[in-house]
């Protein structure tokens, strides 16, 4: 199994920043690939940036693009680096990893294990 710990979140106004954190533990070797999700409250789950490691690749949504940015420690922990936060982006920020190289890496299937979420709550 893998743990998945995430930190950072919070309360900002709209326009500012955020970094958030996940660290990962447990039996991480074989882990290919890491991403975070974001879930309002009657929403679905919605992948906002991805990090294939390895391949050197990252993955964003179109509603993030420009504004948030994934990185990692070529370790076991990504961040997630949010700027010109809006009230939109209101939501439970989610840590997941997956043991696959997949063709949607935004989507939640990609993944098979997931972090308990970190608040995030911007205001206009």
């Amino acid at each position: 199994q893998v743990q998945l710990v995430e930190s950072g979140g919070g309360s900002v106004q709209a326009g500012g920043s955020l970094t958030l954190s996940c660290s990962a533990s447990g039996h991480t070797a074989g882990i290919k690939s890491m991403a975070w999700f974001r879930q309002a409250p009657g929403t679905e789950r919605e992948g906002v940036g991805a990090v294939y490691a390895d391949a050197g690749a990252t993955y964003y949504a179109a509603s993030v693009k420009g504004r948030f940015t994934v990185s990692h420690d070529n370790g076991n922990t990504i961040y997630l680096h949010m700027n010109t936060l809006q009230p939109d982006d209101t939501a439970m920020y989610i840590c997941a990893a997956g043991r696959t190289y997949s063709p949607t890496p935004l989507r939640p299937s990609a993944y098979n294990f997931w972090g308990r979420g970190t608040q995030v709550a911007v205001s206009s």
